[in-house]
């Protein structure tokens, strides 16, 4: 799988191991496509020969490219294919006879996490960006992901030595018997363009705070993932709310239906109600309630059917 990163292993709550998020486990539910693809796009018609493919490649130093009939994406042509063709001595068939159809595509605003889950899923190398009308935007390899990981890697070291004693020392300079801050974030239905704000925003309150960086990646991960639950399987939406307080985060992520039937079998690795459209949008994998677990150091999960649902996490901080 692409990115996978060693963890280090810690205990949770009730004696078991909760894996440590790592950073570039938090950036990749953080960065958007469009700033990772890159914008200027070699393609190929349907009807060029294979032997135009290869001194494109060549020239190009490229491994594959889109192949487009009147600006229309219709295949994606790759090294691979091109290999194939020679072995069958096949190198004056056109591409469309040689590439793949049935094209996958992410979408420009989604976040990266989407990309990784396609390129594992698959096994692709590269994967079409398009915007919401269809257009191709850009392409997106697994080297561009890599890539930007480490530019932002070095952003975010920046930041975080700027901002790291701004407001550190908030709950220590605040005088009370007990000291907390609420943060709510709706979180709206099927918005898929959106999904992801709520725990972003929340990822950058708590970087403000002086949250330290493994806290808040296990918090950026446990957040996004509720978030997008609420995405995907409510019929009004919902709401993700954040009570922190020096020592712990509690996170609540509460809507009004439909409910889960089976909160056992839900929590179940692989499960999903999720339709096969939102499947191919790189969501509903049914990993969702797993990686919360496996973040938090408390999870307690609450559903009624017709009534709704309601999941709490804590996090030491």
């Amino acid at each position: 799988m692409l990115l996978t990163d060693r963890q280090e292993e810690k205990p949770a709550a009730g004696g078991t191991q909760a894996p440590e998020v790592t950073k570039l486990q938090e950036l990749v539910y953080e960065l958007k496509i469009e700033q990772v693809m890159t914008k200027e796009i070699i393609t190929v018609s349907p009807d060029d020969s294979m032997r135009h493919l290869k001194e494109v490649l060549r020239l190009k130093r490229v491994s594959g490219a889109p192949v487009l009939r009147d600006d229309e994406l219709v295949g994606i042509i790759s090294i691979e294919d091109l290999i194939k063709a020679l072995e069958a001595g096949q190198i004056d068939a056109t591409v469309g006879q040689r590439m793949t159809a049935d094209v996958h595509t992410v979408f420009a605003d989604e976040t990266i996490i989407q990309a990784v889950n396609k390129f594992a899923r698959f096994g692709f190398g590269r994967l079409p960006v398009v915007d919401r009308q269809g257009k191709l935007v850009g392409m997106l390899t697994q080297g561009d992901v890599v890539r930007a990981l480490l530019r932002q890697l070095e952003v975010d070291y920046h930041e975080e030595e700027i901002h790291r004693y701004r407001a550190s020392h908030i709950f220590e300079d605040i005088v009370s018997d007990q000291t907390g801050l609420i943060l709510r974030y709706k979180v709206e239905p099927r918005d898929f363009v959106r999904c992801g704000e709520a725990a972003s925003k929340l990822k950058r309150a708590l970087e403000r705070l002086g949250a330290t960086p493994a806290s808040v990646r296990r918090i950026a991960v446990a957040s996004y993932e509720a978030e997008t639950n609420l995405v995907i399987h409510t019929t009004k939406g919902g709401e993700l709310i954040a009570e922190i307080h020096p020592k712990r985060i509690r996170i609540t992520a509460i809507d009004s239906g439909p409910g889960i039937p089976d909160v056992e079998q839900a929590m179940q690795a692989g499960y999903s109600t999720a339709p096969d459209w939102i499947r191919e949008l790189g969501f509903g994998a049914g990993m969702g309630l797993n990686n919360i677990q496996a973040c938090t150091d408390e999870m307690h999960l609450y559903s009624k059917v017709g009534v709704g649902t309601r999941l709490e996490v804590v996090i030491n901080l």
